[in-house]
């Protein structure tokens, strides 16, 4: 019996999507690292919660049994991991997260390498958001479209993802996360800097890496040359 053509099958339709994710990686002893990362984690509770996450253990001196021990250790800390980069493919069997590669190395300055970038102003609109109140614990700002302005305070277990710049006006207390969608040249201001965590362009520092100097202080962080720069506002 013929098909009637109003009755095939339609085609499969594949659909190409980005999402942000965060880059974790190991360093030997793996206890050691794990330790940090549960300080890390108590520091800056529900930072891993619903997080997609990537391991890379690109030149790690690890066996295979080493890999599937840290794969169920993550797991155990509710870290999901959705991808691997750097693995034997042997390791990635089934019920093993999936092969990916990219990404770039950063490193970590505490202190300026760089004076603060010049504005430039260029003929486009450039996206924001405006949020009018303080933003509470376990409140979580995504706007990867453009810049992020707090007219007012953001609390500890709060956290502000921009695809640009980060503007608060009150303390910062929780995490703030600029550049998310690749653009070193973001900048994260604060008029009172109390921070958990911040990141631009995907290189983090927490708060026990943060310059003790700069706490209670107006403040602006920005990337050089792959660098995470700091410095109080005057």
């Amino acid at each position: 019996m013929a098909t009637p053509a109003s009755k095939q099958r339609a085609a499969i339709r594949f659909r190409g999507r980005s999402f942000l994710a965060t880059v974790l990686a190991p360093e030997l002893p793996l206890a050691d690292w794990l330790a940090e990362l549960d300080k890390l984690s108590k520091r800056s509770e529900g930072y891993f919660a619903s997080r997609p996450v990537i391991l890379d253990v690109t030149g790690l001196a690890i066996t295979k049994r080493d890999f599937a021990e840290l794969i169920a250790m993550l797991y155990e800390r509710e870290i999901k991991v959705m991808g691997v980069e750097g693995a034997d493919p042997s390791w990635l069997g089934f019920g093993m997260p999936p092969s990916v590669s990219g990404g770039k190395q950063t490193e970590i300055l505490h202190k300026p390498s760089a004076e603060p970038p010049k504005n430039s102003f260029v003929d486009r609109a450039v996206p924001s958001l405006l949020i009018e109140t303080p933003v509470r614990s376990g409140q979580s700002i995504i706007f990867p479209q453009g810049d992020v302005t707090v007219v007012g305070s953001v609390a500890s277990g709060a956290e502000i993802i921009a695809g640009n710049s980060i503007h608060i006006y009150g303390t910062l207390r929780g995490r703030a996360i600029a550049g998310s969608t690749g653009n070193a040249g973001a900048r994260i201001f604060c008029q009172k800097f109390e921070a958990e965590l911040i990141a631009i362009d995907g290189l983090y520092q927490t708060a026990d890496d943060l310059d003790a100097s700069l706490r209670g202080r107006s403040v602006q962080a920005w990337l050089a040359n792959d660098k995470m720069n700091m410095a109080a506002l005057a």
